[in-house]
């Protein structure tokens, strides 16, 4: 019998985005308040939540084989775990979060430099420091507990705050001045568990299958019929992944053409199928795309 992978799922602002991904990906995760042992319907997986700040240290000292993490808290641990898989996701998005730095709209503070001597208040300390030093700015960075973008101006002259849409900062009255770093999602593992060829295999797996969901959330099927005298017009309109799949029909006059597009094309790429003489065209979700 196979052991147990340890998996950690990041608590917190990360919880529920990843127990959504990991149903797409054909896993069910199912949470308890009481509990930081949530149950999946795997039997070779046991999950346990862990904030996703101290999900590196975990997995280094082996208590976790694998767990999900932003890069960032990584990067801030200093500590030397593998990627797996980079899985570009987040609270409110699809998309990388950027630590930045912002200032009180009305402080006249344009650029790090301007900032010589003053207090900076952020989550992400050693990073912040490594940033300032690399120009030169002494500066006093302060570990902020939360509540980081109320900080500025009487607890802290500028702060390095992550944020998706830059909205909370705006209702705070503070500017971004510079972007600190990118963050996303990363899957990642202890080396002693990629030592072992089970554990190995297993994350793969999950790495394979978490990527897929998140290629399709992006990404739409498209279905559709075309007399053969006008295919290589319809070919020339799609933007397929690799080249679309062609399939013979009963009338030898015909095909039918599947493919995969961006979501955000297929509003533009099907009035063009139309116009092309394509018929009964049909688009549909996808639930993972594994390349």
């Amino acid at each position: 019998m196979p052991g147990k992978l340890r998996l950690g799922i990041p608590k917190g602002s990360l919880q529920d985005a990843t127990i959504a991904l990991f149903k797409r990906a054909g896993w069910n995760i199912y949470t308890d308040g009481r509990s930081y042992f949530p149950s999946i319907d795997d039997s070779e997986i046991e999950c346990m939540l862990i904030r996703a700040q101290e999900m590196a240290r975990y997995v280094d000292h082996g208590v976790l084989d694998a767990g999900l993490t932003g890069i960032d808290w990584v990067v801030e641990s200093g500590l030397d775990v593998s990627s797996v898989t980079s899985l570009t996701y987040a609270k409110q998005s699809r998309r990388k979060v950027r630590w930045v730095l912002a200032v009180p709209e009305s402080s006249g503070f344009e650029k790090a430099e301007d900032l010589e001597g003053k207090i900076i208040a952020t989550e992400l300390v050693e990073v912040s420091k490594r940033y300032f030093a690399e120009r030169g700015v002494n500066v006093k960075v302060e570990f902020s507990w939360g509540a980081t973008e109320v900080k500025p101006p009487m607890l802290a002259d500028a702060i390095v705050e992550v944020t998706e849409t830059g909205s909370s900062l705006k209702a705070n009255h503070l500017k971004i001045i510079d972007t600190v770093m990118e963050s996303e999602t990363h899957l990642i593992a202890s080396k002693s568990a990629l030592a072992d060829q089970w554990k190995r295999e297993k994350i793969d797996s999950i790495a394979v299958m978490l990527r897929g969901a998140i290629d399709a959330q992006s990404q739409v099927g498209l279905m559709l019929n075309v007399q053969r005298a006008n295919l290589d017009a319809i070919l020339a309109i799609l933007p397929a992944l690799n080249s679309p799949t062609v399939s013979h029909l009963s009338d030898p006059d015909w095909v039918a053409v599947n493919t995969i597009v961006e979501e955000r094309t297929a509003r533009e790429v099907i009035p063009r199928l139309k116009a092309a003489n394509a018929t009964g065209i049909v688009e549909y979700p996808l639930n993972k795309v594994v390349l």
